[in-house]
């Protein structure tokens, strides 16, 4: 397997002049986003970027954050893909943790970007895409170098491509260490099971600093030779109206995205035709959505289901006709998936255990990390963290989170990370967050407060100080205060006992 910047090469030597990417009213070729790579490497390059570095990414979906991505990987160095909403301390930490040498931001994202290279030692180098560059950062335009001939040779299948942070049920952030052949074998395998072809045309609207979005409308079309039309942000009238322009084909999403055009479509709007194929991931899909989704846009909506760590995707249902209500589908080709308990045995068919995986896609393990890489990988299977069964068929039915974590739409937030920034309020004296259901968004997060005695705080106060400290998404919807929160004999909060109890 090569890796994925001698994929682009070959993809463009094959379909030069075909589209790779439609983004406003820019069309790439396959030979101009393969050249553009060649000479962004080549700018890193000079920036002083090598083999087994870093480059932070700070970018919506855009073109630039293909080349950036890819130019990385093409010295051998690991692209560090990031939320740009996240708080500063966020950023901070990843960059940090990381060690990333360069970050490359949008005007949007230039302040952060900047602060960030102000504060954090490991950043050499702020690189902007803008009309207007801001003082202290260079210039995107003027890293394209002209000069190619000294690039390095490229980096090998097994060498790392990414590093991807996931949050961790301690709440800091993990880089789970992804290889191009992790990614490109996830690409493969995702292809084939629901037989996307050179001529689709994919909508990246999922952001692309997850690897989501970045596997399904990036690297997999690049490995087909087929064009991904990028949308920075999910907005539904221009969802319709860019699938009408650019002829899409396929569409990626996570549950949120699919509520809001269920509610959105009527009789009359943009021709959507060419859409055959729309695939749900990142959180469970709501089962009403399905039907209507399908009716309303004349097309198949399709679940799958995968973390993080492996590159992600796990399995898929493959057409309308195949497919069970409720399973997230087999595992894809060349996956192997059991449903193990506690000590690690396989359990039977219905059984419900933890889900864990094993093939080409898992990651390496988690970057600086040794302890929690030991206890997620073991004897090559990824232990997902998931609960769920799998039936006769091999089809694996999500049950719950073996940890709290609550996904916001298909954002994973962790309460942990929540609860002690709302701890450091001296008044609490004990919280618990979980996750309430929400119809738009998946889940949203509710806190549930318990304060010292004669001490008062309102929701408002709360929801303030968390926004703070934490990136808009994980700040929490709702707030209760209880005079006491519910335990089990040896103290343990019973957060199973305030979802049943709230919602």
């Amino acid at each position: 397997m090569d890796s994925i910047p001698v994929v682009l090469q070959q993809t463009a030597a094959r379909v030069p002049e075909r589209p790779a990417i439609f983004f406003n009213d820019q069309t790439i070729s396959y030979a101009q986003l393969a050249a553009t790579v060649e000479r962004v490497a080549a700018g890193l390059a000079k920036l002083g970027v090598g083999r087994g570095e870093r480059v932070a990414l700070l970018l919506p979906n855009c073109p630039q954050f293909v080349y950036a991505y890819i130019a990385a990987a093409r010295l051998g160095a690991m692209a560090v893909p990031m939320n740009p909403i996240l708080a500063p301390e966020e950023v901070a930490y990843i960059v940090e943790d990381s060690a990333s040498k360069v970050l490359v931001a949008v005007e949007r994202t230039a302040p952060l970007a900047l602060a960030m290279g102000e504060r954090c030692a490991c950043v050499e180098h702020v690189v902007v895409a803008a009309e207007e560059i801001p003082e202290g950062a260079l210039d995107f335009r003027a890293l394209v170098a002209e000069d190619t001939s000294a690039l390095p040779e490229p980096p090998g299948a097994e060498e790392l491509a990414c590093l991807q942070y996931t949050s961790g049920t301690t709440g800091r952030p993990r880089g789970a260490m992804l290889t191009h052949a992790n990614l490109l074998a996830d690409a493969a395998a995702s292809a084939e099971a629901v037989h996307m072809a050179e001529g689709d045309v994919f909508l990246s609207v999922l952001p692309l600093f997850h690897v989501f979005g970045a596997t399904v409308t990036m690297i997999i079309p690049i490995t087909l030779g087929a064009a991904s039309a990028y949308l920075p942000r999910f907005e539904p009238l221009a969802v319709l109206e860019t699938i009408q322009r650019a002829g899409v084909t396929i569409f990626c999403g996570v549950p949120s995205m699919f509520a809001v055009l269920a509610a959105l479509r009527g009789p009359q709007g943009p021709d959507l035709s060419t859409l055959r194929l729309c695939i749900s991931g990142g959180a469970a899909l709501p089962l009403d959505l399905t039907p209507i989704i399908e009716e309303r846009y004349d097309t198949t909506l399709l679940e799958g289901y995968g973390p993080t760590e492996a590159s992600p995707v796990v399995s898929c249902n493959r057409t309308r006709e195949s497919r069970k209500t409720g399973s997230v589908g087999p595992p894809l080709p060349g996956l192997h998936v059991q449903i193990r308990d506690e000590e690690g045995r396989e359990v039977k068919v219905g059984e419900i255990g933890e889900i864990c995986a094993f093939g080409p896609t898992i990651m390496r393990g988690y970057w600086n990390d040794a302890e929690k890489t030991a206890a997620a990988i073991r004897d090559g299977w990824l232990y997902t963290g998931d609960l769920g069964h799998v039936d006769a068929d091999g089809y694996i039915y999500i049950v719950d989170r073996k940890t709290d974590m609550i996904i916001v739409g298909g954002l994973n937030v962790y309460p942990r990370e929540v609860e002690d920034v709302i701890r450091l309020l001296r008044q609490v004296r004990d919280v618990a967050v979980v996750g309430s259901t929400s119809k738009l968004r998946g889940e949203t997060v509710a806190a549930f407060v318990e304060l010292h005695e004669r001490e008062s705080l309102d929701q408002r106060q709360i929801i303030e100080h968390c926004s703070e400290y934490l990136a808009r998404y994980k700040v929490p919807r709702s707030v209760r205060f209880l005079q006491e929160l519910p335990r089990s004999a040896t103290g343990k909060i019973l957060k199973r006992e305030l979802r049943a109890r709230f919602g």
